[in-house]
């Protein structure tokens, strides 16, 4: 059996330089746990957020990077019912998936989809189930619902757009570039913004017609989200999972531009919430991680409303595991980034 695997791991946080692949012992398989021989590894940005130290779930001191990843059972141990050498899976993991094996307790892998690949495997679960827990648990997405969708071309946005096309929902998608309108049209998005932080507003007010908006779901930050939250409905639900405004394209983040941009991120008043009839919600997907049993019970759920496997725009080999984290940093990315082994 494999004693040692290949891992992209920081000394600590602060810099994608500081990222080099080594060689390392596994340890000891534990009884409730499986051996995966990893084939695609799934890029999200909070990988790039806690390998520049952005991110509140980083671990502190050396650690692999990566959420999400799928692979082939190497190895079981003497406690694992679900899975035997051989199977297709697909997991999740606090960190560790930068890797060519990772050893995780059998609660958090899921048998591959029948007909998918490896790389579609990778790019599914922290994208799906961000995009689920957020239309459904927390926003509340009823039928026939206005929602409004940043960052529409990502991993996340391509399948909240599907997600709530379920519900018969009219969606928008916010995009940064042309280049992207595309890939909206062919996935079914009503409508499109190519986002304009100084106009956002007006543009979204032009998307939008005599509709209400519903919902939001918000990765921007800054002028961006609060122009969206202005523009809610009574009964609006806003929920934020991310912000890009935060992001940098360089190895290590811009201090001061960050400082800046922490000063000066969106206060929404509670008061004024209550009287306007808007609610603004936010989480971190570690929650669930957290929560094995409501990770699975929202996978039947989503396996149950057939949206299909994801759309993965970008693959890059192992060894370029770095360019990958680069061009998925830029934001030009469409769909999932996969790495695979």
């Amino acid at each position: 059996m494999t004693t040692t695997r290949r891992a992209y791991r920081l000394d600590k946080a602060g810099s994608l330089s500081r990222m080099k692949l080594v060689s390392e012992d596994l340890p000891t398989l534990g009884a409730k746990e499986a051996r995966v021989a990893v084939k695609a590894i799934g890029l999200n940005f909070a990988d790039i957020f806690a390998i520049k130290g952005l991110y509140s779930a980083t671990p502190k001191g050396t650690f692999v990077p990566g959420l999400e990843y799928a692979g082939e059972i190497a190895e079981v141990g003497a406690e694992v019912s679900r899975f035997k050498v051989g199977d297709k899976v697909y997991g999740v993991t606090k960190f560790g998936g930068y890797t060519d094996t990772i050893q995780m307790e059998e609660q958090y892998l899921m048998a591959l989809p029948e007909g998918w690949s490896f790389a579609e495997g990778a790019a599914f679960p922290v994208q799906v189930l961000t995009a689920y827990y957020g239309l459904f648990p927390l926003a509340n997405l009823q039928e026939g619902a206005t929602v409004l969708i940043q960052s529409a071309a990502g991993g996340v946005g391509l399948l909240a757009n599907r997600l709530a096309k379920t519900r018969g929902a009219y969606t928008i998608g916010s995009i940064g570039s042309d280049k992207k309108i595309d890939l909206l049209k062919s996935e079914g998005y009503d409508a499109w913004i190519v986002r304009d932080s100084k106009n956002f507003k007006q543009q979204l007010k032009d998307a939008l017609g005599d509709r209400e908006l519903n919902v939001a779901l918000e990765t921007q930050g800054g002028k961006v989200m609060m122009d969206t939250f202005a523009c809610l409905a009574p009964m609006g639900r806003m929920v934020s999972f991310g912000s890009a405004r935060f992001q940098n394209t360089g190895n290590a983040p811009n201090l001061l531009r960050a400082a800046w941009q922490w000063y000066t991120r969106p206060k929404i008043d509670p008061m004024s919430m209550t009287t306007t009839n808007r609610s603004l919600m936010a989480f971190n997907l570690i929650y669930l991680f957290e929560r094995a049993h409501l990770m699975h019970q929202y996978l039947g759920e989503i396996s149950e409303m057939g949206i299909g496997a994801p759309h993965v725009g970008h693959t890059f080999p192992f060894e370029e595991l770095h360019e990958a984290v680069r061009l998925f940093s830029t934001g030009a990315t469409v769909g999932k980034v996969v790495v695979e082994v």
